[in-house]
C-alpha cells in the first residue's frame, strides 16, 4: 500500500503538490478569519447599483467543486496543463494570503432585511454565518474561475466537446457574477482579481505570452 501511494504521488506530482498545498491554506485562511483585529471597509461606487439576487447562490457553491474537479481532470488527464493551472492557482491563493494578513479588509454590503423568503434565501442565510465578510480583495471566487476558464479554454482535451467546454466557461461566469449579486464581493474585489490573474498568466504562460509576442512583432516588421 505504501508503496503504490508513493508510486501515485511521484506520478502525479502536481496533485500531490496541489493537495499539501491545500492544507496549508486552509490553515492560513482560518487563522486571517477570526484574528481579532479592525479592518479596512471595501467599496466601490458601483457597489451601490447591483441588485442582490439569492439564486446566484448556486452557482457560488458549485464553485468549490468546480475548481476542485478541474485541478483533479488536468492534473490527471493533461498534466502539462493541470501543473500551469496549479502553479496558477497557488501562486494567486499566496498572494491573497498576504495581502490578507498585511492588509485586513472586509465589506458592509450584505443585505440585512431579504424581500423573498425561499430556500435560496435560506442558502445564503447559511453562507452569511459560516463565511465572514473579511479578507476579500482579490475575489478567490473570481480569481480561481478564471484560472480554470484559461486550463478550458487552453486544453485540447475538450476541443470535440464543445458543449462541456461551453457550460464551463458559462458556469465560471456565473461564479464570478455571482460574487457580486450575492454581495460577497465589491467590484473592487472582482476587478483586482483580474488584474493579479492577468500579471500571474504572463508568469505561468510566459512561453506562450513570449511566442505571441515574437509572432506580433514579426507580423508588424512584414507589413512594413
Amino acid at each position: 500500500m505504501k508503496k503504490s501511494w508513493k508510486e501515485l504521488c511521484s506520478r502525479y506530482k502536481g496533485l500531490t503538490v496541489m493537495a499539501i498545498y491545500c492544507v496549508v491554506y486552509l490553515a492560513a485562511f482560518y487563522y486571517l478569519e477570526h484574528r481579532n483585529i479592525s479592518y479596512h471597509v471595501i467599496h466601490f461606487g458601483i457597489d451601490a447599483y447591483i441588485p442582490f439576487c439569492e439564486y446566484f447562490i448556486v452557482p457560488y457553491l458549485l464553485w468549490f467543486a468546480y475548481v476542485a474537479l478541474a485541478v483533479v481532470y488536468f492534473g490527471i488527464k493533461d498534466q502539462e496543463e493541470g501543473n500551469k493551472l496549479i502553479a496558477f492557482l497557488i501562486a494567486g491563493m499566496t498572494i491573497f494570503l498576504v495581502v490578507s494578513a498585511v492588509f485586513p479588509n472586509g465589506l458592509h454590503l450584505r443585505p440585512k432585511t431579504f424581500a423573498r423568503d425561499n430556500i435560496f434565501v435560506d442558502m445564503v442565510k447559511k453562507l452569511y454565518m459560516i463565511d465572514t465578510s473579511t479578507n476579500v480583495i482579490p475575489s478567490i471566487h473570481v480569481y480561481n474561475s478564471i484560472a480554470v476558464m484559461i486550463a478550458v479554454w487552453r486544453t485540447k482535451l475538450l476541443e470535440k466537446h464543445k458543449v462541456i467546454k461551453s457550460g464551463m466557461m458559462l458556469l465560471g461566469i456565473s461564479i464570478i457574477c455571482s460574487t457580486v449579486l450575492l454581495k460577497q464581493h465589491s467590484m473592487l474585489d472582482v476587478l483586482v482579481a483580474f488584474i493579479l490573474a492577468a500579471l500571474i498568466y504572463t508568469v505561468c504562460y510566459r512561453e506562450e505570452v513570449a511566442t505571441r509576442t515574437s509572432v506580433s512583432r514579426t507580423k508588424a516588421k512584414l507589413k512594413y
